[in-house]
């Protein structure tokens, strides 16, 4: 399966860059949703991410993920 290193712009995850898997028309997924177990008397929860389109100087399209402190899953 083919991936793409993205990276990920706020949150917890903020400033990393993970492979992320491509969909079947070579695209990274609009939605990235990345689970946290639970960790003493914290509940699990699910970080969400959506997928924003950034440009180079050369105007090259590419991806990057944001975080979405207002979505629940």
């Amino acid at each position: 399966m083919r991936s793409a290193d993205t990276e990920f712009v706020g949150g917890p995850l903020d400033g990393t860059v993970l492979p992320v898997a491509l969909t079947p028309l070579n695209s990274v997924p609009k939605v990235y949703r990345v689970p946290v177990p639970a960790h003493g008397d914290v509940p699990a929860a699910t970080l969400v991410y959506r997928r924003i389109e950034m440009r180079t100087a050369k105007r090259r399209r590419y991806w990057q993920y944001e975080y979405d402190p207002s979505a629940t899953a």
